[in-house]
């Protein structure tokens, strides 16, 4: 399949971020692709980021394997951790200054709260007949950066202040942190306190319209873990807007994730990029592709003799 690796002639920025969690599967060429089409169609740049913060699962093994899946596939890109440009670096893992520092511009705009809620904890509450949980999360259960924060269940506030603007106006305000929590935020969850009842409209791209209502489809929602790693809502946003990205193209079940995001953008003073999202591919049984479905990774597939037209051909028959 022919490539183009063009020079720049606008403005427009898009941008390629696997996750090194696995061997990227047919879905996530036909989005990748996709994002490199209309980069490529708009005389724009695209951007290679590395968004491997999942510590446990990133391997370096598979960010080479994606790496060279991309580019059998006819997909070139300006910027990246492999070509070096204006922002560098190219690999979340290394940009961690960058996340402090909006961490820090949240939590002085006062969005923040932080929450001492274990996995457990949320377990309980949410098991209580009273308390409220999102469909889509209930029983959901994975590992990447959709799974677990775009759908997870509305937090039942366990920790939520009674208000949040003022939280910063004086120590003494905030539940429980000391001065190191304020200083760093490890040790705790620090969740973003959504405006309940708002609701969050957008016009993708691609899908039209969107509405989500705060508080209704989505709830407060982590953006740093206690652990010291920053949540993908919160990386994805820093980075967007450091990175000048005018236009972000990614799978449907990301939707929700771009009202919490429109949110973030909007709490520091950051831009929204323009939003494209691409239906999902399923199986056979219509349950969207996971990097779990080894026969559909874009390496077994090539091993099996198939060509780039044939895994982005929107007839091939997609079996779980």
């Amino acid at each position: 399949m022919a490539s183009l690796a063009h020079p720049p002639t606008s403005d427009y920025r898009g941008r390629l971020a696997p996750s090194p969690t696995g061997y990227l599967h047919v879905g996530h060429a036909r989005t990748f692709f996709t994002a490199w089409q209309r980069a490529r169609d708009a005389g724009g740049a695209l951007v290679m980021r590395m968004e491997d913060l999942d510590p446990d699962r990133s391997k370096s093994a598979f960010a080479e394997a994606a790496y060279e899946d991309l580019r059998w596939l006819g997909i070139r890109w300006q910027e990246g951790p492999d070509k070096g440009g204006p922002f560098a670096p190219y690999v979340q893992s290394r940009r961690g200054s960058i996340y402090l520092a909006a961490w820090r511009g949240l939590l002085r705009g006062g969005f923040l709260y932080p929450c001492k809620c274990s996995r457990k904890d949320l377990e309980s509450a949410l098991a209580a007949p009273h308390e409220r949980a999102s469909p889509a999360a209930q029983g959901s259960a994975g590992g990447g950066k959709g799974d677990l924060e775009d759908d997870e269940p509305i937090y039942p506030g366990t920790c939520r202040p009674g208000t949040c603007r003022r939280l910063l106006a004086s120590p003494a305000q905030l539940p429980s942190p000391t001065a190191h929590e304020i200083e760093s935020p490890e040790g705790s969850n620090w969740r973003f306190r959504v405006p309940d009842g708002e609701a969050i409209e957008f016009v993708d791209r691609n899908l039209g319209p969107q509405r989500f209502v705060a508080g209704q489809d989505f709830g407060d929602f982590v953006v740093w873990r206690r652990d010291g790693v920053p949540s993908y809502q919160l990386a994805c946003v820093a980075d967007d807007a450091a990175m000048g990205i005018t236009e972000v193209v990614r799978g449907a079940d990301l939707l929700k994730s771009t009202a919490r995001q429109i949110l973030l953008n909007r709490a520091l003073g950051y831009s929204d990029p323009a939003w494209f999202h691409s239906p999902l591919v399923v199986d056979h049984n219509g349950r969207r592709l996971a990097k779990r479905h080894d026969s559909l990774s874009i390496r077994a597939m090539r091993q099996r003799g198939l060509t780039p037209m044939n895994i982005l051909s929107a007839d091939l028959p997609v079996e779980g």
